[in-house]
């Protein structure tokens, strides 16, 4: 029988226990940041309802959901509406054989799950999610088909604190894994966005504007102008505007600059002076917080369902064109499930993006590989006998312990040691079992000490 090639689907990943280790610090670190702030962890079904999902993210990034096959007839459990969508952008979605998709983000299914256990929770309601998603993209470098969403809301709460709340959690996690130095947090208002759409007389074309804008650094401005001159977004009427609203993108000014030219072009929309508003209040608090962060208002998140502040995070030392983390404010998502007017507001932190950037950048601890922190060479079945009660009794102390499983050769042990970054390794031998010392070989060094075990743990404990 001829052996099958192995391989795994494009854009997912197979992480050894190196990567894993790194994976996890990038998690635990995340984590410990939200839980700083009194969120709480949920997690939800890696598969929704088709007609959970479908709608939610524009025409664009509906197309990216994974559909799941299956037997039942569910047609009639879709609105009119939704099935319409799905035979404009599926012209073969098999509706007999698909009702279930897996999940393309945690903010969807999270408004899907307030809505389900909203006499459970109390408002304002604080979650975070770590989990999964999937999204049938075309894979490059910082785009996978599989990655991990790392995501903290509140909803409940209309006040912008949560805003600042939540630039201040972004801020700690990158100051915590060392990136605070090559990130820069972004931030805008959709609402200016949608008073632009006002001023040039194209009040209804808002998400047009935000989804062309939202691909200006994968496609460059003068292939978005060309899109938007395709829609008749920009045309002779108001092209003087909207050269002098990108042309503004490109100036290196203050964010009170920005404002002021803001507030000048937005004169005479409401919707935009509120949104201006909105930034004032937020970049008020952050300036006293003294939290860096760059006003943008070429910033779109074009995501249908954003209604206010919307933030992005770039790393550009790591050579990533795309955000590692990206959010904003959201009225009514959850008025789609039946549960009206619950407004929230969260951002996601991108863990494969931000893995890929520390890595580029070289941001890891050296000990972030390790798992093992001593281990013991075993010379025979006599020596195993004594060693594995002091092997238990350190684990206990918070030493990560482990004893090599036969009772190979020396080099054959201390080579096992070294391909898996173990920094220390204990000898014990008759003569060790007699003197009651035990020999401690630094595995960088090579200096060895003889001590007893009680020292020995002080010392390894020490250097933790």
């Amino acid at each position: 029988m001829t052996a099958q090639k192995t391989s795994i689907p494009k854009g997912t990943r197979d992480f050894g226990t190196t990567e894993m280790v790194r994976r996890n610090y990038i998690f635990d670190t995340i984590r410990s940041v939200f839980q700083r702030y009194g969120y709480k962890p949920i997690e939800t079904p890696a598969m929704e309802n088709l007609s959970t999902l479908l709608g939610k993210y524009g025409e664009e990034e509906d197309k990216l959901i994974y559909k799941i096959r299956s037997n039942k007839n569910f047609r009639e459990r879709l609105s009119d509406k939704q099935v319409e969508l799905l035979d404009s952008i599926y012209p073969h979605w098999l509706p007999d054989k698909s009702e279930n998709a897996l999940r393309y983000d945690l903010t969807v299914p999270f408004a899907r799950y307030v809505v389900m256990h909203q006499n459970e929770i109390t408002f304002p309601f604080k979650r975070y999610q770590i989990q999964p998603v999937w999204r049938a993209d075309r894979p490059q470098k910082g785009r996978y088909r599989e990655f991990y969403q790392c995501d903290v809301d509140v909803i409940g709460s209309d006040s912008l604190l949560n805003e600042v709340e939540l630039i201040q959690i972004t801020d700690e996690v990158f100051a915590e894994l060392g990136m605070r130095f090559y990130t820069e947090i972004k931030l805008n208002n959709r609402k200016i966005l949608s008073g632009v759409a006002e001023i040039i007389g194209m009040p209804d074309k808002v998400e047009d504007i935000a989804i062309a804008l939202d691909k200006v650094e994968k496609l460059g401005m003068g292939k978005i102008i060309v899109e938007l001159k395709e829609k008749n977004i920009i045309n002779e009427r108001n092209s003087g505007m909207i050269d002098l609203y990108i042309d503004s993108f490109k100036s290196k000014i203050s964010n009170n600059d920005k404002i002021i030219f803001l507030k000048n072009i937005l004169k005479d929309s409401d919707i935009g002076k509120k949104g201006i508003k909105e930034l004032e209040y937020i970049l008020n608090y952050l300036d006293q917080l003294k939290i860096n962060v760059t006003l943008d208002y070429s910033l779109a998140r074009g995501l249908n369902y954003y209604t206010g502040t919307i933030f992005e995070v770039k790393s550009s030392e790591a050579g990533l064109t795309s955000s590692i983390a990206g959010g904003g404010r959201y009225d009514d998502l959850t008025g789609i499930f039946g549960l009206p007017n619950v407004s929230g507001v969260g951002i996601s932190f991108g863990a494969d993006r931000i893995y890929d950037a520390m890595q580029e950048i070289k941001l890891f601890p050296e000990n972030s590989g390790i798992t093992t922190q001593l281990f013991f060479v075993n010379f025979g079945a006599n020596e195993e006998k004594y060693c594995l009660p002091l092997i238990a009794e350190a684990r206990k102390k918070g030493i990560n312990t482990e004893l090599y499983p036969d009772s190979a050769k020396m080099k054959k042990q201390l080579d096992y040691a070294n391909s898996n970054n173990i920094p220390y390794v204990a000898i014990v031998g008759s003569n060790e079992m007699n003197s009651g010392m035990i020999a401690l070989k630094n595995m960088h060094t090579g200096e060895q000490i003889n001590m007893n075990f009680q020292d020995l743990v002080s010392y390894i404990i020490s250097r933790k």
